[in-house]
């Protein structure tokens, strides 16, 4: 056993030194004013060769190569994970090192997974997770070695990001109290490895994982630092991927409350927090549309939005996720029109193509999911597509957005029949809008009602559908 612990072990300092020489080369001052150093907690980590070996015999326990094996990976996590970061804390790392260590990593899982060490703990560690290793369709070789250190490493990574938390209780300055008791470079650098870390199991077996992984991603989305909760929220995303429901039914409305504390996020994480939060709650949520976590979620993102229409990276963002959250809400709808339509009468004539593209995309899910019932805002909405047909002569996506604008006015006379007629007839003698009438006007109309009798079944059946176990 000693011979196969010590194999294991050379290989694992070899390694480490393929990361550390380069690593020790690489100049790093670290920030003015932070007395953390990423440099020096990888070199702390890769020092696999310190490892105190058994005084009887000179050779290495089982617990002193795992603990060793658990520091290296934690290493790699942080080398990997920096290259989606501009932090100054991650910055400096190099492409090259951040490849060597996937390699690294990688090479290691397969050393592990073959050697007597890594055999006896597969069977304790599917007893313990209910996850199968190795075989078709099972844990993979490269996927066991971090599901099997994931119960060990979260814990500690939840306390890290702990230590430089708000203490809600106390007075004055809370950011800066927090940040007296424990440097935030602590909580930003172990958020890192935790995103890595869960970013790296997927369907089914993450789902398993989950007493262990939402801890740990409520602490950091709890935390004050966006960099810290930017990592949490992207760990939620692929959570709510690669989880189903009933796994996440437990903490269910602790997640979607979370999710509704932080719609108000710095606008570098508002990309993250939108695409989060319309993940979770559509996850959870999905078979009861009627639900109050989908009222709640879509007016905290309308209020914030319209706080700040201008804000052009902030209605992409949500543009660009909030589909799924109006297909769970479906014929419910009807009642944020009030809220929903202001803002996309503004975004239809934005400078930018990117937006009106994905409002007009969002607008065609509108029509299809309510049928644009029982609603003041039909005249408003023809003049503002006829308006903008015309304005998109002069932009790059001109075809883009005249084509769609035209599916938009021919399902509202289609759904809507005389009053579509009504609201059309003040633009039918524009010269500028000859080929769009001519267009309407050879669409065919006799199965209005058809097609509104189906919808509206249909619309009926899905906000009526009682709430089913995931």
């Amino acid at each position: 056993m000693w011979d196969s612990l010590s194999v294991l072990h050379a290989h694992l300092i070899q390694l480490s030194e393929t990361i550390l020489n380069p690593l020790s080369q690489i100049p790093y001052t670290p920030p003015e004013g932070t007395p953390v150093s990423p440099k020096s907690t990888l070199v702390s980590l890769l020092s696999i060769k310190n490892s105190n070996p058994n005084p009887i015999n000179n050779a290495i326990t089982e617990t002193q190569l795992f603990n060793s094996i658990k520091d290296f990976t934690l290493a790699c996590a942080l080398l990997s994970s920096s290259q989606s970061s501009t932090h100054e804390l991650l910055s400096w790392i190099p492409k090259n090192l951040a490849i060597e260590a996937n390699s690294a990593f990688k090479e290691l899982s397969n050393a592990y997974v073959g050697s007597d060490l890594g055999g006896r703990n597969e069977r304790r560690i599917s007893e313990l997770l209910g996850v199968v290793c190795g075989g078709d369709g099972l844990v993979n070789e490269e996927k066991r070695l971090v599901i099997e250190l994931l119960p060990e490493v979260l814990p500690l990574l939840k306390d890290a990001i702990k230590e430089s938390s708000i203490d809600k209780s106390a007075d004055g300055d809370e950011i800066s109290a927090a940040s007296a008791r424990a440097p935030v470079g602590s909580a930003i650098v172990a958020a890192y490895q935790f995103r890595w870390f869960v970013t790296q199991v997927d369907y089914p077996h993450l789902g398993k994982l989950c007493n262990f992984v939402i801890p740990c991603a409520l602490t950091a989305l709890d935390h004050w630092s966006p960099q810290v909760k930017g990592q949490s929220m992207i760990s939620f995303t692929h959570l709510a991927k690669n989880v189903n429901a009933a796994e996440l039914s437990q903490y269910e409305d602790v997640i979607l409350d979370a999710c509704c504390q932080n719609i108000v996020s710095d606008d570098e994480i508002w990309y993250h927090v939108v695409e989060m939060s319309v993940l979770l709650v559509t996850c959870l949520k999905r078979s009861n549309p009627r639900s109050p976590w989908f009222e709640k979620m879509l007016n905290e993102m309308l209020g914030h939005l319209e706080r700040q229409p201008r804000n052009k990276d902030r209605r992409v963002a949500w543009l660009t996720f909030v589909e799924p959250l109006f297909h769970g809400i479906g014929l419910v709808l009807v009642a944020h029109f009030r809220r929903i339509f202001p803002l996309v009468f503004k975004w239809l004539h934005a400078d930018d193509d990117e937006t009106v593209l994905l409002v007009l995309e969002r607008v065609n899910t509108i029509m299809r999911l309510t049928w644009i019932r029982n609603t003041p805002f039909l005249e408003r909405l023809v003049d503002e597509l006829a308006l903008l047909y015309k304005e998109a002569a002069l932009r790059i996506a001109r075809e883009q957005i005249r084509s769609s604008v035209l599916e938009i006015l021919i399902l509202l006379q289609q759904c809507k029949g005389l009053q579509f007629k009504a609201a059309w007839d003040k633009h039918s003698n524009d010269v500028n809008l000859t080929g769009l009438c001519l267009s309407l006007s050879g669409n065919t109309t006799n199965t209005v009602d058809a097609h509104a009798d189906q919808f509206h079944g249909d619309s009926l059946q899905r906000s009526s559908q009682p709430l089913q176990p995931q």
